[in-house]
């Protein structure tokens, strides 16, 4: 297993570790209930150090990432960012990433999932036929997501830069907390705001940061967060998890990102994807929620009132802002309408759900 620059850290706050992606990473600290709360009513800080960054450079940079990503990066200018997907030759997803704008037209970060950084790098790889320079950072990169509403406030104090004002998928680099080239990004995974920062780990800069928004967010009850409470805030915003929600057997489509996904640009799978949408889609991911107790859990069964499977579930939790049980799952497209009673087969049991809009938190 590989250590992320605050391993360390993490044993010492005692966390529960266990192995993610290849990581040796922490789940909770102080407990999953807690550490969520924490975030969506304060301030915390996760370690995303094993996530992927590629960067791209040269003349022909936008050129490939049109050609393998579904989204239109040529929409992005310098300082901005945008979600997008890596379609795969059938329509499916390879990876979902951020693509990151340093300098319209030359040079561009991606930021893909832990688990899929050398899958995707051999992905794109394959279509650099134009000489586009490609360096694989993932390694030696830091990346700590500072999320909840007091993140901003909390991190201004350590930079010249005007981040309390940064808006939705924008970034700036600068200086933060004495340590050069940092780059601040108004992204994150929670819905709760804040903002997640890239640096390299030299000179001790991994420790130097970190101690000091710990410092920086004193006051504010900042806290240590795992990858439990990263989970639970996710699901309640509807964010979908690779591996879970989206795969390589998933469409964008039928995964309501078909938003990423522009027709405007040829990309890879783009005729596929096109017939799809005029036929429409078989299957949808759809949120819900309980009606009877239970927990819904990946891979559980989805029925109709006759008991026909009709889908399956594909992330579930009890949500601690919400205290019930919710869920996202594929279900054939005539059980996909707002309110619809579906059934979730719960080892012995089959309870009742109803399809539900998504974020579950408003």
């Amino acid at each position: 297993m590989k250590n992320t620059p605050f391993t360390h850290k993490h044993m010492a706050l005692g966390a529960k570790m266990a192995p993610f992606a290849g990581y040796n990473m922490p789940i909770s600290y102080t407990g999953i209930n807690d550490e969520h709360a924490t975030v969506r009513n304060s301030v915390g800080v996760f370690d995303v150090s094993h996530m992927g960054e590629f960067i791209l450079k040269g003349e022909h940079a936008l050129d490939l990432i049109q050609r393998v990503t579904s989204n239109d990066a040529s929409k992005l200018t310098a300082g901005k960012a945008q979600y997008s997907c890596l379609p795969n030759a059938e329509g499916g997803i390879v990876d979902d990433l951020l693509v990151y704008c340093i300098e319209e037209n030359k040079a561009y970060m991606l930021v893909v999932n832990a688990s899929n950084i050398e899958k995707d790098w051999n992905w794109i790889s394959q279509f650099n036929d134009k000489g586009v320079e490609m360096h694989n950072i993932s390694d030696k990169t830091c990346l700590l997501a500072i999320q909840g509403p007091n993140a901003t406030s909390v991190l201004q104090t350590l930079t010249d830069k005007d981040i309390v004002n940064l808006k939705y998928y924008t970034f700036v680099k600068g200086t933060f907390a004495g340590v050069e080239n940092v780059l601040i990004s108004a992204t994150g995974y929670t819905g709760s705001g804040g903002v997640e920062i890239y640096f390299e780990d030299k000179d001790g800069a991994a420790d130097k940061v970190w101690d000091a928004i710990f410092a920086a967010g004193a006051d504010k009850g900042i806290k240590p967060i795992g990858l439990g409470a990263r989970d639970t805030l996710r699901l309640e915003m509807g964010f979908c998890l690779y591996g879970n929600d989206i795969d390589d057997r998933t469409n964008p489509l039928e995964a309501g990102l078909g938003w990423i996904t522009k027709f405007t640009k040829d990309f890879t799978a783009r005729p596929i994807l096109e017939k799809v949408k005029a036929e429409g889609v078989q299957q949808k991911l759809v949120g819900f929620e309980m009606i009877d107790k239970g927990i819904p859990r990946h891979d559980y069964e989805i029925k109709d009132a006759e008991g026909n499977v009709i889908g399956r579930v594909t992330s579930g939790t009890q949500s601690p802002s919400l205290q019930k049980a919710v869920g996202l799952g594929y279900v054939k497209t005539a059980f996909a309408a707002l309110d619809t009673e579906i059934y979730i087969a719960v080892r012995d049991k089959v309870l009742k759900a109803r399809v539900s809009k998504v974020p579950f938190l408003s």
